[in-house]
């Protein structure tokens, strides 16, 4: 579901309409004559403030110029005096699901299906919304329901075979991945699926029938997770040669199409350690929201996370949500604020909050992510990797949330990452020279965080988490401040969902297997190495004096 799409429906209201000042002021819309159309609906409404349409038709028009809380607010009231108006309720869905609010935009799609029970598009946009808010089970019998009945589109077969997968059905997880391949040979997001069940072993006879779909193949999409597919498969083959030369191709594809530039990452990094000083922070002792729910796990993708999530989320009072994009939603409407018609810079902007301001950040982060908390435990894990950026938001806003950084060996974690498609996000990882770059300005952040924030953060090592479990878990449980429990050494019994690439791995015991895998490899990381530069040296300790010292220094902005 996305908002243009709706919008558009929404303008073909007023078009439909027997009401000619309403098909002119949508056709104004739908043209891009705003004022104009502004000007009809808001005679119409002088003159009849409770017509529905014209007040749905405005709230297009309010949304279409970035005023959503307008357009929320007009499509409530139009939908008190027409509760039937279903485009208006779907653009009213669509606007909160890109919100965030997604509890509320699921609210309105109920509404739409008990309307239209037989309208799969919208049963399956139903099921997208249970995912989000945490409710898999009612989700996969939505889809479940859905496939049997209707005729739908591959990729709907590949999204259930993700959520069985999520969940631990594995049987049947690869036999919906293989419907999705019977009616669309090509899709590549399939083939992908079943590389990425980490456990599937591709026959000689998919072997041949992902090279014939790698030559007629279309779309880029299909071509590169194709390849990251035939990577995989020639990896468990034993052919090293022949894997890193697909993993090298499928990631130059991904690297064309993101078009990544590290320098963004390094100045955002080089101006946070300007920012977030000693000084600084204790001039900002007060304020932030004093919840102590959240339990952050940051650090890289395939770093162990996962791991540290199943573990926490074995502890009766710890609840495992997801990777949530709500600190970095808010980071960006932080970022994307004006003052004086002109933009603020993040994270320069966060000086000039007052701690009552902070404190309303925090409380909107706990608002928006309380639909992910379905058990009622005191505390809950978001872990988003990439929130690593945010540790200074974070102990503005939250000050009493933990912070957990799950830190692997760069050449296992860098190349872990490399052979990996993810599905959105992460576009550090589809260069060896960009990964490396990226883990040494994560390994310097957090160096300064250390400095500035000392004890703020527990670092968990993976490599000794494999070597010595209880130690480790106890130590990680400590920090957080909930008793030891058994239960958290036997983490892979936990059948909660998890939605990573390493939803198979936590439901084994932890094994030694992969902490090396990637010396297999070592002759292609050539570009990985050389950019990790003094970080490689020494794992897991951190170079004496790594900083941002003499970039900072020429960025530090005034204490004020």
């Amino acid at each position: 579901m996305t908002a243009d799409a709706d919008r558009a429906a929404s303008a073909a209201v007023g078009a439909a309409s027997p009401d000619p000042l309403l098909d002119r002021a949508a056709t104004a819309l739908r043209e891009g004559r705003l004022a104009e159309a502004d000007q009809l609906l808001r005679g119409r409404l002088r003159d009849r403030p409770t017509d529905a349409r014209a007040l749905h038709l405005l709230a297009d028009l309010a949304i279409g110029i970035g005023r959503d809380e307008d357009g929320i607010r007009l499509l409530g009231r139009a939908l008190e005096l027409a509760p039937d108006l279903a485009d208006a309720r779907r653009l009213l869905a669509a606007t909160l699901q890109r919100q965030g609010r997604v509890g509320d935009a699921l609210v309105q799609i109920d509404a739409l299906v008990a309307a239209d029970p037989l309208d799969a598009e919208l049963a399956l946009l139903r099921a997208s919304l249970l995912v989000r808010v945490g409710d898999l089970p009612g989700a996969a019998a939505v889809y479940a329901d859905t496939l049997a009945r209707h005729a739908v589109p591959s990729k709907s077969w590949v999204n259930y075979a993700q959520l069985l997968k999520m969940t631990g059905r594995i049987d049947e997880s690869i036999a919906a991945f293989r419907q999705a391949l019977a009616r669309q040979p090509t899709l590549g997001e399939a083939w992908w699926g079943l590389a990425d069940l980490k456990t599937y072993r591709f026959s000689d006879a998919e072997i041949a029938a992902m090279h014939a779909a790698l030559g007629e193949a279309e779309d880029s999409a299909d071509r590169l997770q194709l390849g990251f597919a035939l990577g995989r498969a020639y990896e468990q083959a034993g052919d090293d040669e022949g894997a890193f030369a697909a993993y090298a191709e499928a990631n130059r594809i991904r690297h064309r199409q993101l078009g990544y530039d590290p320098d963004d990452l390094h100045d955002q990094c080089v101006r946070e350690a300007a920012l977030f000083t000693p000084a600084f922070l204790a001039a900002r002792s007060e304020g932030g929201c004093p919840a102590p729910d959240p339990i952050f796990i940051v650090g890289l993708p395939r770093s162990g996370s996962t791991l540290i999530e199943q573990i926490l989320a074995s502890h009766s009072m710890i609840e495992g949500t997801d990777e949530l994009p709500d600190l970095i939603a808010i980071a960006a409407q932080l970022a994307g604020r004006r003052i004086d018609g002109e933009p603020v810079r993040y994270p320069e902007m966060l000086a000039d909050l007052s701690p009552e301001q902070r404190t309303t950040l925090g409380e909107h982060y706990l608002a928006r992510t309380r639909a992910r908390r379905r058990e009622g435990k005191p505390y809950f894990i978001d872990k988003m990797p990439n929130n690593w950026m945010h540790i200074g938001l974070i102990r503005l806003i939250l000050p009493h949330a933990k912070i957990v950084d799950a830190r692997r060996h760069p050449l296992g974690c860098g190349w872990s990452a490399y052979k990996q498609h993810f599905a959105q996000g992460q576009a550090f990882s589809y260069d060896l020279g960009d990964l490396g770059r990226y883990y040494r300005d994560y390994v310097t952040a957090m160096a300064h965080i250390d400095r500035v924030m000392p004890g703020r953060v527990h670092r968990v090592i993976y490599e000794a988490m494999v070597a010595d479990t209880q130690a480790q878990v106890e130590a990680l449980l400590d920090y957080v401040g909930v008793p030891f429990e058994t239960g958290c050494l036997a983490f892979h019994r936990n059948d909660r969902a998890v939605r990573t690439p390493s939803a198979e791995q936590v439901r084994r015991p932890i094994f030694a297997d992969s902490v090396d895998h990637w010396r297999r490899f070592d002759r292609w990381l050539g570009p990985l190495r050389e950019a990790l530069g003094p970080v490689l040296d020494g794992y897991p300790a951190v170079p004496d004096g790594l900083s941002f010292a003499d970039d900072a220094a020429r960025r530090a902005p005034p204490l004020t």
